[in-house]
């Protein structure tokens, strides 16, 4: 049973100035460029100018290896740059301006109140900032959870989204941490390894670049399994972000405070709570990508029986190894733009295999109809050049089919060998492999099937668009026409033995 989107489509209905989309885009460029024009007035003026630019040149360094670690996990189902962009300034503009300007008033009145500069400065660091700091990056991860909800489908998108937030605050964070021990180091005369600059390079850079992603991480797992639950368990869906964002907190807070612990209290918070979050979180998400995967092959076959899709393509749209070689095929035989058609190709597949999903559980929205549409007919407009590339990456990453060993000529037995050590003019093997035994109980037992050949699927040759599978209805069962009904019963063909020609 065929989808089709309503007629029309789009309803126009008048919006208000502020409501249209290039008004929201200036904005909101307009905030982000204010704020890192009035952060980096801040951090120059605390490091001076020779500190800025030297925490700019050692800040840097980890960014583009901690954006390609999140890129990669978002291979499956890659969201828009833009998201990204967007997510690193909030992060290193907004979030870290938020929290300077909250962070230096709320330790100044404590430090007022109390007549402690010392345990406010303690106070800030481990009860302050943890709040600020994780609630000013939430922000980035709850706006595209609300305005780019289509592009925010689970977990994975959770914990890129908000690692690349993250990302971009630790950014300008060390570039004032690094100034600030640059100048330091100005003053004191110290140099090379037995810097401050040099120690807090190590700290920060070298041992925890992933301190301030693994923190916000959490949150972006509530948001995730917020986006999984169905529409009607809406206390589960504001209550886990939330939940997630109380344990990035108290993350937070724990490395803080480990400076606090004594002389080896910041390695033991290290060594025994920070490594193995981290690498319970990392195998968190890398078995939640292989899911996705399963989810693309599972759910692209019904679209297969309706005609959009070859029966190869499955399979080499569930694996990141065949899509590897298919847009490289496709970059050797059509160029980048190839390469890049082949791309959009897969990202609409698995948009359209994640899409099926959460129509078949309930999740799916009132667009449901009119994106599966628009999903396909992209599939359907880029299939000349993505077909024969995926189709020759299911062939070349197929598992190769078992071979059978060869059987040794006593293994025969008896009656095998003729007169004199010649060989039988009959084997008693036929061209299918053993004769099977006759059995008067089951007269018309067939033999199995041969394996499905591996061979290239034909293209299909309907110039026409098919028609889109129905998400939640099954798929009429098959009923036998009259010549071909139950009660005439054929002989199964039998492979001809050695004495039958």
């Amino acid at each position: 049973m065929a989808t089709c989107p309503p007629y029309p489509t789009h309803v126009h209905r008048h919006t208000h100035w502020w409501q249209r989309t290039w008004v929201r885009y200036g904005a909101l460029i307009t905030l982000l460029a204010l704020s890192g024009l009035v952060i980096l007035a801040l951090v120059r003026e605390q490091t001076g100018t020779q500190g800025f630019l030297v925490g700019l040149g050692l800040a840097v360094l980890p960014v583009p290896l901690l954006i390609a670690a999140f890129r990669w996990l978002d291979r499956v189902d890659p969201g828009p740059w833009r998201n990204l962009l967007f997510c690193f300034a909030w992060g290193a503009c907004a979030a870290a301006l938020i929290a300077i300007v909250a962070n230096s008033f709320a330790t100044r009145w404590i430090a007022t109140a109390t007549a402690d500069p010392a345990g406010a400065d303690t106070w800030g660091a481990t009860v302050i900032a943890p709040v600020v700091e994780e609630s000013a990056k939430a922000a980035a991860v709850l706006l595209v959870f609300l305005f780019r909800r289509r592009d925010f489908t689970g977990i994975v998108d959770g914990v890129v989204v908000a690692g690349v937030t993250a990302t971009g605050f630790a950014f300008t964070e060390n570039i004032l941490y690094l100034g600030t021990a640059f100048g330091t180091d100005q003053l004191t005369g110290d140099s090379g390894i037995a810097s401050v600059t040099a120690a807090t390079f190590f700290v920060r850079v070298v041992m925890s670049p992933f301190a301030h992603p693994l923190f916000t991480v959490l949150t972006g797992i509530g948001f995730g399994i917020a986006a999984l639950s169905a529409g009607r368990h809406r206390l589960r869906r504001s209550l886990l972000p939330l939940a997630g964002l109380l344990l990035a907190m108290g993350m937070h807070a724990l490395w803080n405070g480990s400076a606090a612990f004594g002389e080896y209290g910041f390695f033991a918070v290290y060594a025994a709570f920070m490594v193995p979050s981290f690498g319970l979180l990392t195998w968190l998400v890398i078995w939640t990508r292989q899911r996705e995967l399963g989810t693309v092959r599972a759910e692209l076959p019904a679209y297969v029986a309706a005609g959009w899709l070859t029966p190869a393509e499955p399979y080499a749209l569930g694996s990141m190894r065949a899509r590897r070689v298919a847009r490289q095929y496709a970059r050797k035989h059509a160029g980048k733009e190839g390469a890049r058609a082949v791309a959009r190709y897969e990202a609409c597949a698995t948009s359209v295999a994640f899409l099926r999903q959460r129509g078949r559980r309930g999740r799916a929205g009132a667009d449901f109809t009119v994106r599966e549409r628009q999903l396909l007919d992209a599939l359907w407009h880029l299939r000349g050049v993505a077909r024969p590339a995926l189709e020759y990456a299911a062939r070349a990453t197929a598992p190769p089919a078992p071979v059978p060993r060869p059987v040794p000529p006593w293994a025969y037995g008896y009656g095998a060998q003729g007169a004199y050590g010649y060989a039988a003019a009959h084997p008693p093997y036929g061209p299918y492999g053993p004769n099977p035994p006759h059995n008067p109980q089951t007269p018309h037992a067939q033999t199995p099937h041969a394996p499905y050949p591996q061979t290239p699927y034909p293209q299909t040759p309907h110039a026409q668009a098919p028609h889109a599978p129905y998400p939640q209805a099954p798929y009429p069962q098959y009923a036998p026409s009259a010549q071909h009904s139950p009660s005439t019963q054929h002989a199964p063909y039998t492979p001809p033995g050695p004495h039958r020609p």
